[in-house]
C-alpha cells in the first residue's frame, strides 16, 4: 500500500475504541510510516495525532505502553539514520527508505510533539529520537540541534514534573522512566538544568509506587495464597506468584539500576533540604512496612539452613528465590538512595545542624535496620554503598549520646531468656543489626546505659543459661548462629575496651573469659581467641583503671591459659568453617585460610605471647620464662617454629614500650632466654623441675654437682 494511503488508514484506526490486537498492528504501522514517509510535514502530523490517539492512550497498559511509544521512536530514529549512511555511501543506487536526513527527521518529529499532547508524552518521543541518532556512540545530529534536543529533554520532564496535577501518576512515572534512559546521554551543563526538587520527589513515588515496589504489597499477597502443611508450598500460578511476575516484568522495576543512579543525582542536586528529609521519610515508612509485612508471612520463620526440608521442590526452584531477589533489588535500590542523603547530610549546612543531623542519623539506621532480613542473607550488606551509609550513618549518631540511647532503646530486639527457645531468623536477624551497632557505641554511652543497652544483651548470648546459640535446640544451627556469637563477643570487648566503664570491668572480665575459654575451639577459631583475649589483657594492664583496682588480675588471667595449655590437645584444628553442623558466615572460611594450622596447645600458647607486652613491667621477665616453657612443650615442630617466631616478634618488633623492651634484652642476653628459645634448654631457675621454698635444703645430688 502507498505511504498515503496507509498514512490515512493508520491516522483513522487512531480514533478507533481500543482493542490490543489492532493496538499492535498500529504501533507497527507507525513505526513502519515514521521511516518510509517522504514529506517532514507527514511525519509531523504523524507523530501530533500518534500522541493523540484514542486507541492508544484511552486505557494504556501502564508504562508498557510508554515504553513501546520511546521504542518506536528509538528504533525509527537507528533506521532513519542508517538508509541516511546507506544513501550516503551508494549515491547512484536506488534510494534506501524516505530519503529525509537524519536532522529533518528529528526536526519534524519534534514538531509533532505540539501542544496538543501532554509534556510527559513529549518527554518519550524526544527520549526516543535522542537515543536512536546519539546514542552507542552515533553522532547523527549536528552539534546544535543536539543541544537543542537535549534542552527539550530537560524542559519537558520539568513541566511534566512541576504540575503533577495534569501529568498525573502515569505521566509522572512515564517521565522517570524515559530519564533512566536519556540521562547517561545528557551533557553535565544539560542534567544542571533539571529541577532536583521535582524530579526527586517523582523519583521515590516511582520507586515505591504501582509501577515499583508496590509498597511491598506483593508480600501480603503471599500470605493468601501460601498453602498450610508439613512442607510449605507456593503454586506456580497462584495469583501472588502470577503478581511477582508481573511486578518483576515492569519496565521501571527491570530498570531499578539505572533509576538508583538517577536517584542520587536528584538528592545531591535538590536545593529543598526539607524536600530530602521528606524523602528520608518515605524510604522510612516503606522499609517499615516492608519488615511487617515480612514477619508476618509464614516464609519469615524459615531459616536459610531448613529451607530445603521445609520448602516444596516447586517452590525452592521458582517463587522463592524469585521473591529474594527482588528483595535484593529493593535493598539495593533503597540504599542507593539513603547514600547521597547520608553524604548531604555531612556538607549541606542545613541538615549538619545538631538538631537535623541526629536525625537524618537515626532514619538511616532504622531504615536500614528494616532491610536486615535481606541484608544478613548470604552477605547481602556486603557492598561499599551500604558500609559507607551506615558507618557514616555511625559516625554521625555517635556525636549525640541522647540520640544513640534513644535508637538503641527503640531497636532492642527481645532478648533471649531459656537457652531451648531459638528464636525467628527475622529476629536474629533484628538482633544481629542490634549487636553490631552497639558495638560502635559504648564510648559515646553513659556507664548505666552501656551496662543495660549494650552489655546485657551481648552477654545473653554468651551465658549458657540464655543463650540458645549453644544449645541443643538449635539443631542444626541456625545461618546467623556464628555471626551473632562474634557479636556478641565484640560488643563485650567494645564496652571493655572504655576507660570510663571500668567500674564494670572488675565483675566483667572473669565471666568473658571464663565464656571465652569455654567457647574455644568449638565455636571460636584460633584467630579470634587470641584477639579477645589479647583485648582484655590490654584492659587489664596500665594505664587502665582496673590495672590499679585489681593488679593481680593480669596474672591471674594468664595462668588460667597457661594450665590449659599444659593439658590441651596437640592435633591440628579443623578451620571452624569444616566443623561438623557447623553454620556458615561470609568471610570467616577466607580469613582462615590465610592462617596456618595450629593446635589448641599452639593457639593457646602464641595468646599468652600476644599478651606480653601489656603485662606489669615486674612480670615480664617472669613471664617472658614461662612462655619460652610453654613453646618448647610444643610438640609439633612446626608449630613450636611458629610460636618461636612469634616470641621473637614480640621481642624485636616494637610492640613492648621501651621499658619492657629492655627488660625482654636483658632475659635475652643474660637470663637465659636465648638458649631456652633457641637451643630449648630449660631455665635456669627451673632446678630439678619442683617447687621450692626460698631456703630450702637442696638434694645431696645436686650439691655434689655444685661448682662452689
Amino acid at each position: 500500500m502507498p505511504a498515503d494511503r496507509l498514512l490515512t488508514a493508520v491516522l483513522r484506526a487512531y480514533q478507533d475504541t481500543p482493542n490490543p490486537t489492532e493496538t499492535d498492528r498500529i504501533i507497527a504501522t507507525t513505526t513502519s510510516l515514521l521511516t518510509s514517509l517522504t514529506n517532514p510535514l507527514n511525519i509531523s502530523l504523524l507523530t501530533s495525532h500518534f500522541l493523540t490517539a484514542h486507541s492508544i492512550w484511552h486505557s494504556p497498559d501502564g508504562l508498557r505502553t510508554c515504553l513501546r511509544v520511546l521504542s518506536i521512536y528509538n528504533t525509527a530514529a537507528i533506521h532513519v539514520r542508517k538508509n541516511e549512511i546507506e544513501n550516503a555511501n551508494n549515491p547512484k543506487g536506488p534510494l534506501v527508505g524516505s530519503g529525509v536526513t537524519s536532522e529533518d527527521w528529528a526536526r519534524a518529529v519534534a514538531k509533532g510533539a505540539d501542544e496538543r499532547s501532554a509534556r510527559w508524552q513529549h518527554m518519550l518521543v524526544l527520549t526516543g529520537i535522542l537515543m536512536g541518532m546519539e546514542g552507542d556512540n552515533r553522532r547523527s545530529l549536528s552539534r546544535g540541534l543536539r543541544s537543542m534536543l537535549e534542552q527539550a529533554v530537560v524542559t519537558a520532564a520539568n513541566l511534566a514534573l512541576e504540575d503533577p496535577r495534569h501529568t498525573g501518576p502515569l505521566g509522572r512515572d512515564a517521565v522517570v522512566l524515559a530519564l533512566t534512559y536519556a540521562f547517561p546521554l545528557l551533557p553535565e551543563s544539560a542534567k544542571q538544568l533539571f529541577n532536583g526538587n521535582a524530579l526527586l520527589l517523582a523519583i521515590t513515588e516511582a520507586m515505591l509506587g504501582d509501577e515499583g515496589f508496590q509498597h511491598g504489597e506483593f508480600v501480603s499477597s503471599l500470605i493468601r495464597d501460601i498453602a498450610p502443611g508439613k512442607l510449605i508450598s507456593l503454586h506456580a500460578n497462584s495469583p501472588s506468584v502470577t503478581r511477582l511476575q508481573t511486578l518483576e516484568s515492569r519496565p521501571l522495576a527491570q530498570n531499578m539500576g539505572p533509576l538508583s543512579r538517577l536517584a542520587p543525582f536528584a538528592v545531591q542536586h535538590a536545593t529543598d533540604p526539607n524536600v530530602v528529609l521528606q524523602v528520608l521519610d518515605q524510604l522510612l515508612e516503606f522499609t517499615t512496612g516492608l519488615l511487617d509485612k515480612w514477619t508476618h508471612c509464614p516464609l519469615s520463620a524459615i531459616d536459610q539452613s531448613v529451607e530445603n526440608a521445609a520448602l516444596t521442590l516447586e517452590m525452592l526452584q521458582g517463587p522463592y528465590p524469585m521473591l529474594f531477589q527482588l528483595f535484593k533489588k529493593i535493598m539495593y535500590t533503597v540504599v542507593a538512595t539513603l547514600q547521597p542523603i547520608v553524604g548531604r547530610t555531612l556538607l549541606d549546612p542545613f541538615m549538619r545542624n545538631d538538631i537535623v543531623a541526629p536525625t537524618v542519623a537515626t532514619k538511616t539506621l532504622h531504615s536500614l535496620r528494616n532491610l536486615s532480613f535481606i541484608s544478613t542473607r548470604q552477605g547481602a550488606g556486603s557492598f561499599q554503598v551500604y558500609e559507607f551509609t551506615y558507618l557514616t550513618s555511625l559516625d554521625i549518631i555517635t556525636r549525640y549520646p541522647d540520640a544513640c540511647e534513644s535508637f538503641l532503646q527503640n531497636t532492642q530486639p527481645p532478648l533471649p531468656q531459656t537457652n531451648n527457645v531459638v528464636p525467628s531468623p527475622v529476629i536474629q536477624a533484628l538482633s544481629l543489626f542490634y549487636l553490631n551497632t552497639a558495638e560502635h557505641l559504648p564510648h559515646t554511652l553513659p556507664t548505666p546505659a552501656c551496662e543495660a543497652l549494650v552489655i546485657t544483651p551481648a552477654a545473653a548470648y554468651l551465658s549458657p543459661t540464655t543463650s540458645w546459640l549453644t544449645s541443643p535446640a538449635n539443631s542444626p544451627p541456625s545461618s546467623l548462629t556464628l555471626e551473632l556469637f562474634e557479636s556478641a563477643h565484640s560488643s563485650v570487648l567494645s564496652a571493655l575496651s572504655c576507660p570510663q566503664h571500668s567500674p564494670l570491668a572488675a565483675s566483667l572480665v572473669p565471666f568473658y573469659i571464663d565464656v571465652l575459654l569455654s567457647s574455644f575451639p568449638a565455636r571460636i577459631s584460633p584467630r579470634q581467641f587470641r584477639l579477645a583475649f589479647r583485648t582484655v589483657m590490654q584492659i587489664t594492664s596500665p594505664p587502665y583503671p582496673i590495672s590499679a583496682t585489681d593488679p593481680e588480675l593480669s596474672e591471674t588471667l594468664l595462668e588460667m591459659l597457661r594450665f590449659r595449655a599444659a593439658a590441651a590437645p596437640t592435633q591440628a584444628l579443623l578451620p571452624l568453617s569444616e566443623h561438623p553442623n557447623a553454620p556458615s558466615a561470609p568471610g570467616v572460611a577466607a580469613a582462615e585460610k590465610k592462617d596456618p594450622p595450629v593446635s589448641e596447645q599452639t593457639a593457646l600458647v602464641l595468646a599468652l605471647m600476644d599478651s606480653l607486652p601489656y603485662l606489669p613491667l615486674q612480670a615480664v621477665e617472669e613471664w617472658l620464662t614461662r612462655a619460652a616453657e610453654s613453646m618448647n612443650a610444643i610438640a609439633d615442630p612446626a608449630m613450636r617454629e611458629l610460636a618461636r617466631r612469634r616470641l621473637w616478634d614480640v621481642l624485636v618488633s616494637g610492640e613492648m614500650d621501651v621499658e619492657r623492651g629492655a627488660v625482654g634484652v636483658a632475659w635475652w642476653g643474660t637470663n637465659g632466654g636465648r638458649e631456652m628459645v633457641l637451643f630449648g634448654q630449660p631455665s635456669a631457675a627451673a632446678g630439678s623441675g619442683e617447687f621450692m621454698m626460698s631456703g630450702a635444703l637442696v638434694p645431696e645430688e645436686a650439691r655434689e654437682g655444685s661448682k662452689l
